[in-house]
């Protein structure tokens, strides 16, 4: 019988016992095409978004951002009119019109609910242009006609429930804007998330930004046969003054707005690729068990094999041609499941608010190759050391019972060689913890913690022989002769019990490292906060959005019960150090009174003096940087303003989280040099309530943004809790995310007991036949498997722990000086993972109870 038809053979008549293997290859397959296929889609979305957006040629001002036309100020930049009559008079121009835009706006209904995105999208203002037909046709109503009239899309119509007559409240940086809703405009392609409102041109001038006669960008449209290449050539000849103005042909400006989106895109994408290859490692380890034990229980079969003539490299193959059968099923189906994962993951982000349509469900060929190659691969290599064991078989074998007895000698050196990786670790670790530059305590700990994994990994099966026995004193002996079984069967095979627990150890130990880290950043920003913040309400955006509004801030001011507000603007500007070195920073004009609000301190001068007439602050790594010293003289060239001397009056110290490295200067400084339109906005502001009037403030302060939801005020406590919630959204993602690694860490327990209670089969029916209850033999079964999730447990939470101790005293370089360890998680886990062992044990535990007494003795 040929290698190829035995390997069949043999696959399909343990077939029950690879189906585990199979759904871990599957899950990790899925995972990983499910990402592809979902990253692909978006960019797909994006791409068709921008191509349909995207004008023949735009020109728009050379200061305007990129991706939203907005500088720093949060004022909208802007072109002259005059600039689209000389644009729309160049060769091979068919039309040229104006286009007003702004992302600084909020839109509200008639009882100021937001009507943004709630997944980040923007919500753009802008006028309705025939350049806007390129995306959208009005499919109800009519386009705005005048300063009362507006059109909204559809998806943020159908999103809120929004219909013709009713009124929406635009509040830009200009002013407000109350309009009723005019028609709705629909989508021709794939709209991922913004909400769009348009106004007729001479009303988003004048409202948008800020005065008639000027636009924010050009849209230019070829006459037949034109280039955009040529086109935007003949348009920049036709503009006086080119300096001041940004061509950018259509692939240009969506080659632009592509890259805006690609660094998410990617990040998210290289993610969760991260995650599945933590699942494809955590799988490895249930191939590896999987075929081992199989190998151990075929040893008579594979020594009959020898005895007749097969050679090594033909039992060997057989074996690897088996995991290739495994890896390709598992693997066609993970590509199928991964494209409904895809398909999944969008319709959950639909329902969060980011629009993604399987319209443009994107499979490249890529995709389904790299899945299939990535589970063939990692299957047939994780059970090559199998496979190879399976070689060794002698002929021998065939007259003894199933089962080989171990290699000392190889456990002896494995056992030193996961010792000496274990302690390299530990000392990587260590070195990470001593290390005075973030920088390379970074390279110390990536490197401790990937020796130690390996370390505990190749060092399972002797802990695994100290550990299970402390345990099972703790946890087993109560059981009586019931628990002593268990334990006998969990050391049976160290090296088994190491690998299955190793399984489990490194999505736990992940897990444990993160909720270290999360725990003690929260802890640490607490403290800064009580150490440093005075002011008792903080208000800022909802979000991080946009700037405060001059109207949301003299509404602010009214309220009563203040002691004092503060404001807090960033200015651009070009400082010029001593040395000649010029650099772009954001210098902070603030009010006098924000060295009571927010304490820092100095290592040089006096903070209260920098906010004297043309004085300033910089931080400690500028000052060292350029030499300075109290009392030199910075040139500033603040931009849409003019020059200024400003002398040195404070080094601010580094060691914190709020605002390092921040320079400040005075509001009025600021004022002094930039004209009062391109002034920003305040990012943040601060307040002081009068002495015994907290509560009264906190209300009237709530009152006051009443009318501008895109606001919050906080205080201290609401800053706190919000800072743990921020932490905590993360870290449940990555839970979720770990959640895969653990599930299949949890099929490797599955299969470990399912196959150990196979190769028990004939003990199982004699423990029977002496007297063992069927109660019995499933409760030994179940604390067999709690024992082995408990000892992965216990390595993943304390590798865990040591990880994120290590990176904590990393993030203490950079002002997170407090360790704070979860124990409440840590033991919830803990907990979660004895729970974890007696659900893995259910269907084991019930087949063994099933078994015939007579027919489990009588097997072979």
């Amino acid at each position: 019988m040929s290698v190829w038809k035995t390997s069949r053979r043999n696959f399909f008549a343990h077939k029950g016992r690879m189906a585990l293997s199979a759904v871990a290859v599957l899950l990790s397959v899925a995972f990983v095409c499910g990402t592809l296929v979902f990253t692909d889609t978006m960019n797909t979305t994006f791409d068709k978004l921008f191509a349909a957006t995207s004008a023949d040629v735009t020109v728009s001002p050379k200061t305007a951002e990129d991706n939203d036309r907005l500088p720093e100020n949060g004022k909208p930049v802007t072109l002259p009119a005059s600039a689209v009559q000389q644009v729309g008079k160049a060769t091979g121009v068919k039309g040229a019109e104006g286009a007003v835009s702004s992302m600084s706006v909020t839109v509200v209904d008639r009882h100021n609910k937001n009507m943004g995105s709630t997944t980040g999208g923007p919500t753009i203002a802008g006028n309705w242009t025939k350049n806007d037909l390129r995306s959208m046709e009005i499919t109800s109503g009519h386009a705005p006609r005048g300063p009362t009239e507006v059109m909204v899309d559809a998806d943020t119509a159908d999103k809120h429930h929004l219909k013709i007559g009713d009124e929406l409240r635009t509040i830009a940086a200009t002013g407000d804007i109350r309009a009723k809703i005019s028609g709705i405009a629909t989508f021709k392609v794939t709209n991922p998330g913004a909400a769009i409102v348009y106004f007729d041109t001479v009303t988003a001038q004048t409202k948008l930004l800020g005065k008639p006669g000027v636009f924010s960008f050009i849209s230019v449209t070829a006459e037949q046969g034109v280039s955009d290449t040529q086109l935007k050539k003949n348009v920049a000849t036709a503009l006086d003054d080119t300096s001041a103005y940004k061509l950018l042909t259509q692939k240009e400006a969506a080659d632009a707005n592509k890259n805006s989106m690609g660094s998410f895109l990617d990040v998210m994408k290289y993610a969760m690729l991260g995650f599945a290859g933590i699942a494809f490692l955590v799988g490895i380890f249930l191939i590896v068990n999987t075929f081992s034990m199989l190998v151990a229980q075929r040893t008579r079969e594979i020594g009959l094999m020898r005895a007749i003539g097969s050679s090594r490299k033909q039992v060997n193959r057989s074996v690897l041609i088996e995991a290739l059968f495994l890896g390709i099923i598992g693997s066609v189906l993970g590509v199928g499941v991964g494209v409904g994962l895809a398909v999944g993951l969008m319709k959950l982000m639909g329902s969060m608010g980011m629009d993604l349509s399987t319209k443009d469900l994107t499979v490249v060929w890529t995709t389904p190759v790299v899945g299939l190659a990535l589970g063939v691969i990692v299957t047939v290599v994780a059970a090559y050391i199998p496979a190879r064991r399976a070689g060794k078989i002698s002929p021998m074998a065939a007259l003894r019972d199933a089962g080989t007895p171990a290699d000392g000698r190889a456990g002896r050196i494995r056992a030193a060689v996961g010792l000496v990786l274990t302690l390299a670790g530990g000392a990587a670790l260590y070195a990470a913890t001593r290390a005075d530059k973030s920088g390379e305590g970074s390279l110390f700990l990536g490197l401790g913690v990937v020796l130690t994994l390996i370390g505990f990994i190749v060092i399972g099966p002797l802990l695994a022989g100290f550990v299970v026995r402390v345990l099972s004193a703790v946890m087993l002996r109560m059981f009586g002769p019931v628990g002593r079984l268990a334990e006998r069967n969990a050391l049976r095979n160290p090296r088994r019990t190491g690998a299955t627990g190793a399984a489990l150890m490194i999505g736990l130990a992940l897990v444990a490292c993160l909720s270290v880290v999360g725990s003690s950043m929260v802890a640490s920003a607490t403290e800064e906060l009580d150490k440093s913040v005075g002011a008792d309400f903080i208000v800022e955006p909802a979000g991080g959005g946009a700037l405060i509004v001059d109207q949301a801030a003299k509404s602010l001011k009214s309220v009563p019960d203040i002691e004092h507000f503060t404001e807090y603007k960033v200015v651009g500007a070009e400082l010029t150090a001593p040395d000649g070195t010029t650099e772009d920073e954001g210098l902070v004009a603030v009010d006098p009174t924000y060295k009571d609000d927010v304490r820092r301190a100095t290592v040089s001068g006096k903070l209260a003096d920098a906010y004297g007439k043309d004085a300033m602050s910089v931080g400690e790594t500028y000052a060292t940087k350029h030499h300075l010293k109290v009392g030199d003289r910075l040139t500033v060239a603040f931009k849409g303003g003019e020059r200024a001397k400003l002398t040195l009056a404070a080094i601010t110290s580094d060691d914190v989280n709020i605002d390092k490295g921040a320079m400040y200067i005075n509001i009025t400084t600021a004022a002094r040099y930039v004209p009062a339109d391109a002034l920003p906005d305040n990012m943040i502001m601060f307040a002081k309530a009068a002495e015994g009037k907290e509560k009264e403030a906190y209300a009237a302060l709530k009152d006051a943004l009443a009318k501008y939801p895109q606001y919050e005020v906080k205080n201290q406590a609401d800053f706190k809790q919000q800072l743990k919630d921020q932490i905590g959204q993360l870290l449940n993602i990555v839970y979720g995310l770990l959640a895969l690694a653990i599930i299949v860490a949890v099929l490797g327990v599955v299969n470990t007991l399912a196959l150990s209670v196979v190769e028990r089969t004939r003990e199982i029916g004699l423990m029977r036949a002496i007297g063992l209850s069927r109660r019995q033999l499933r409760r030994m079964i179940r604390l067999e498997s709690v024992v082995i999730a408990v000892f992965g447990a216990l390595l993943g939470l304390g590798l865990g722990m040591g990880w994120g101790t290590a990176a904590q005293k990393l993030l203490a370089l950079e002002g997170l000086g407090v360790l704070e360890i979860p124990w409440p998680t840590i033991l919830t886990v803990f907990v979660a993972s004895a729970f974890v062992g007696l659900f893995a044990a259910l269907v084991p535990a019930f087949r063994a109870g099933r078994m015939n007494v007579l027919n489990a003795i009588a097997t072979d």
